[in-house]
């Protein structure tokens, strides 16, 4: 039996908001998807062209979100590997092999899994599953953006930039902010901001909002 092997791939661990965001991706070799990169090194027109071009290709892709409540809960880096294991036991057909982005491999793999240090930058299924992630995450933020306006998730993504900070100061945290991050930490948490609601209370799901992504 061929070995089928998925990149796996992850965006959002640094941000102070929203979820992490991994993807696992087996490629066809009879279906060749050109402009393959580290998604880093791709302006955002790029990503948004071969994000459909790597979902109509591939032998399979799944893409999984990690809330900030669970990365709370585990912490950032327990967080992104339980994101990679679901996201590869999730693929149909089922990978025997896994590369994953990084310097280390999750437990618990459903495959066998190697570790590859900027294996975005030299493996294609590594690639693609590169530019699915930070496509995805970029459209989640934009749909938190709707949902809690007034924190710019649309333009800064959830990462820490002045803007970002600014606004924390003056609003607060809302449900997406990552508690256990120490600038979000050190704000007042009991400050409820204008953009916080129970997730009864939010005019969309998660799984609706997970629709509008693919």
């Amino acid at each position: 039996m061929s070995m089928l092997v998925a990149g796996v791939d992850e965006a959002g661990r640094g941000p102070l908001a929203g979820p992490v965001c991994v993807a696992a991706v087996i490629l066809d070799p009879c279906h060749r998807i050109v402009g393959l990169n580290d998604s880093k090194q791709l302006s955002e027109r790029r990503r948004e062209a071969l994000y459909p071009l790597i979902v109509e290709r591939a032998l399979a892709w799944r893409i999984e979100f990690v809330e900030a409540g669970e990365i709370d809960a585990l912490n950032i880096l327990q967080a992104t590997m339980a994101g990679m294991r679901r996201a590869v036991a999730g693929l149909a057909p089922a990978a025997t092999h896994a590369l994953v982005d990084g310097n280390r491999v999750p437990g618990d793999m459903p495959c066998m899994a190697t570790a590859i240090v900027d294996g975005d930058a030299s493996e294609p299924a590594i690639m693609a599953a590169s530019i699915l992630a930070k496509v995805a995450r970029d459209r989640w933020m934009r749909e938190l953006d709707v949902l809690h306006p007034g924190y710019g998730f649309a333009v800064h993504k959830g990462y820490p930039t002045p803007a970002h900070l600014e606004i924390l100061r003056r609003l607060g945290p809302c449900v997406e902010h990552r508690r256990s991050f120490a600038p979000v930490r050190a704000c007042r948490l009991s400050k409820e901001s204008p953009g916080t609601m129970s997730t009864s209370s939010k005019p969309r799901s998660v799984t609706s909002i997970t629709a509008r992504l693919v």
